[in-house]
């Protein structure tokens, strides 16, 4: 793997509900849901619950349908976020090039980590037996020298386990991947793809790039590149930069993308006037989206020259929130941050954080 990146992604194990069990022993072993019932929605099911079918985003009545027994617990989010932190420190033991996705993922590049001495899996396995022993939770790995192809690896020997992608294995990996394995694709667009014959990554590659997009758009350009590595998107610290943002979080969920549109207009009216004020502006428009069952995806895109107004803004995040496709679940916040500032030297350079 000399000459390619090693990349891990960790993904903890039924997060939330894990945390529930660890900190209360009598829900050890038994099926239960955090949250659900003040929304009428499972936020997330330990692996106990799983196996009667229970999974996040359904709803709570449904889910006691398949598994009457099912435990509602309220969620504790100090819990999850102390958890959280402490796995995040393990991690920043190895590397600072650590980006963070959500509260209990996180993709790593230890590229210069002692690359004559150990191997990716070995760190990944060392990584692992600590986040067991110091938080007392399980989390799982998945290494390769791509973010795409780690996270993929990730959700191949869970819970508690890891597997390896190697670069001379990839091509062949990829081909036999079914579409919905791919990171961002849903059900809608699985439909959409297999009604066109597509069901595994070799049947987009016979596809080819162009008819990938003329039937299917970005989605498709962005499915091709994903199966022939031509997004190789590195591994961006949050730690390493300044950001600023506002975000929002909705009393009610959204599905509709023109009300979310409404909102992200409204929410980046907001930035642009503190960008104003403080006479910053920025190079890298990040989305954040958390959907209704608490999962949390962010979008970015690197502009060619600063922008730091609306207009400017809201086309970039428009873009966005379109690609690969717009969200098929509802949404219940939205927020949009500005990094790779450049600050006036009038300014104060502190870390400006709503978001």
């Amino acid at each position: 793997m000399n000459k390619f990146k090693r990349i891990i992604h960790i993904d903890m194990d039924a997060f939330f509900a894990s945390v529930e069990q660890r900190d209360n022993p009598a829900l050890r072993g038994k099926p239960i849901a955090v949250g659900g019932i003040h929304r009428g929605v499972v936020a997330a099911a330990s692996y106990e619950a799983r196996k009667f079918g229970v999974r996040s985003a359904m709803p709570s009545h449904q889910a006691l349908k398949l598994c009457p027994h099912l435990i509602f617990v309220n969620g504790h989010y100090n819990a999850y976020k102390e958890a959280s932190n402490k796995v995040m420190k393990i991690l920043r033991g190895y590397t600072e090039l650590i980006e963070q996705v959500s509260i209990d993922e996180a993709y790593m590049d230890i590229t210069d980590y002692k690359p004559d001495e150990v191997t990716a899996k070995e760190v990944a396995i060392e990584i692992r037996k600590k986040i067991k022993k110091e938080v007392n939770l399980t989390a799982s790995a998945g290494i390769s020298f791509t973010k795409f192809l780690a996270k993929v690896a990730s959700d191949c020997n869970k819970p508690d386990g890891y597997y390896v992608i190697h670069p001379n294995k990839a091509e062949l990996f990829v081909k036999q991947l079914a579409v919905e394995k791919i990171p961002g694709v849903g059900n809608v667009n699985k439909q959409k793809l297999n009604k066109a014959g597509i069901y595994k990554g070799e049947d987009i590659l016979k596809k080819g790039k162009i008819n990938m997009a003329l039937e299917f758009g970005k989605t498709g350009v962005y499915l091709y590149n994903q199966v022939t590595f031509s997004h190789n998107s590195p591994v961006i610290s949050k730690r390493l930069r300044k950001s600023v943002g506002k975000e929002r979080t909705f009393n009610e969920n959204i599905d509709d993308p023109n009300e979310m549109l409404d909102k992200l207009h409204g929410i980046i009216e907001k930035l642009a006037e503190l960008l104003e004020k403080k006479n910053i502006a920025g190079k890298t428009i990040t989305l954040k989206i958390k959907y209704h069952n608490f999962v949390v995806n962010t979008r970015s895109k690197t502009m060619d020259e600063y922008i730091s107004t609306t207009p400017e803004m809201y086309n970039a995040i428009y873009e966005l929130l379109r690609m690969p496709n717009f969200p098929e679940d509802p949404v219940r916040l939205l927020g949009v941050q500005l990094s790779n500032l450049n600050i006036n030297k009038n300014e104060s350079r502190q870390l400006l954080l709503d978001f």
